[in-house]
């Protein structure tokens, strides 16, 4: 009996990646039959990244009731996995550019303190690692907002808490760690960061992202100079120089947040997130491994899921099928990591409309195609 792993990121905007392994999977028993199909969905650090890594390992969900960026109500769902060990979080679940309307985007007020909170709700649930992705954030303060929510104080000159908000960090005098818990000084924080801007400057985090978050040209200059004093302090309170290393400006500086006040490390995405999936246990003895995505390019090979997937697969000598939405500029590029055949959804007779409106279905006849041309089928 042939072992086939099926480890897909997600297919943005119509599949997850654990309906996209489901999809792929029916695919590969329609053609073999007997094989024993191994479903790992995985993620780079992004949106999904909870749900593929609870899919992949069986794990739990929980719900926290945070601030969202501008301070409303938000639901933030969180994953538990390795029998509640270790706490899968985004960011943008509790401090998302999603969770504001366009209109009420504003990078000087947005807060990270919903996340705060849903890191303590990972920690308090007895989580003693916690994997943090940090994309789509809506906010430019730093960290500070999450700071705030695990118990440090942020203070001006006359000793009051700042307000939230990025542009309040213009104020800020000192740091106190005094109501902190030091339970967290035993919690191993991982990043998901596939960014390297610094804190501050030109390639610097307001500079680059706060555009995007709703900040004009007046804003982005005070959220840098705002963010550079939110370095200094840090320097001198916690003794932790934060503002050059690579990754610190990701989510608007909640990068350099996270290593400052949690020690956390910055790692890049795709391995953290599927070594966390497992997947190079669940290689061992398989046959056939086949990943995908929505569009495949030559960034796919370098930093994104299924790249990782490819690169482990051929290290231990797998044949690897890719299954894409569709192709772009440099997707030639995945043949250095062993990948074998890459199929699209719209190959075969389908159409791009055909994709979006049933992209399950198509997604799963891509699966019989790719397996077609696999040298088992001709047995």
């Amino acid at each position: 009996m042939h072992k086939v792993v099926v480890a897909p990121n997600s297919f943005k905007g119509t599949l997850t990646a654990t309906e996209a392994a489901a999809a792929i999977a029916r695919g590969v028993r329609e053609v073999f039959p007997q094989a024993e199909v191994v479903e790992v969905p995985v993620a780079d650090g992004g949106d999904g990244t909870v749900q593929a890594l609870v899919s992949a390992n069986h794990g739990d969900y929980r719900t926290a009731e945070v601030e969202g960026p501008l301070g409303d109500p938000v639901s933030a769902q969180y994953g538990l996995i390795d029998s509640g060990r270790t706490a899968v979080v985004e960011l943008a679940t509790a401090s998302g550019l999603t969770l504001i309307a366009p209109a009420r985007r504003d990078p000087r007020r947005t807060s990270t303190y919903g996340f705060g909170q849903l890191l303590e709700a990972a920690r308090r649930d007895g989580a003693g690692a916690i994997i943090a992705g940090i994309g789509g954030s809506a906010t430019n303060d730093g960290g500070a907002g999450m700071a705030q929510a695990l118990g440090y104080r942020l203070l001006d000159g006359d000793g009051r808490d700042i307000p939230r908000g990025g542009a309040a960090l213009a104020r800020l005098q000192r740091i106190e760690a005094a109501d902190f818990d030091r339970h967290w000084r035993s919690v191993a924080v991982k990043v998901a960061c596939d960014v390297t801007n610094p804190l501050t400057g030109p390639q610097g985090a307001s500079a680059v992202y706060g555009p995007q978050k709703g900040a004009d040209e007046v804003a982005v200059r005070e959220l840098d100079a705002a963010l550079a004093r939110l370095a200094e302090v840090i320097e001198r309170d916690l003794g932790r120089r934060v503002a050059h290393i690579p990754g610190a400006g990701a989510a608007g500086g909640t990068g350099a947040g996270l290593v400052a006040f949690l020690d956390a490390e910055l790692l890049p995405g795709a391995p953290l997130v599927v070594d966390a999936a497992g997947l190079d246990a669940k290689l061992l003895g398989a046959d056939l491994v086949i990943t995908g995505e929505g569009r495949v390019d030559g960034q796919t090979a370098y930093g994104k899921a299924p790249g990782e997937v490819a690169k482990r697969a051929h290290a231990g000598g797998i044949p690897v099928l890719l299954l894409a939405g569709s192709k772009g500029q440099g997707w030639e590029t995945l043949t250095t990591l062993g990948v074998t055949s890459v199929v699209t959804l719209t190959e075969e007779g389908g159409n791009v409309q055909q994709a979006l409106n049933e992209p399950g279905r198509m997604l799963t006849r891509a699966a019989v195609v790719a397996c077609r041309t696999h040298p088992w089928a001709r047995k």
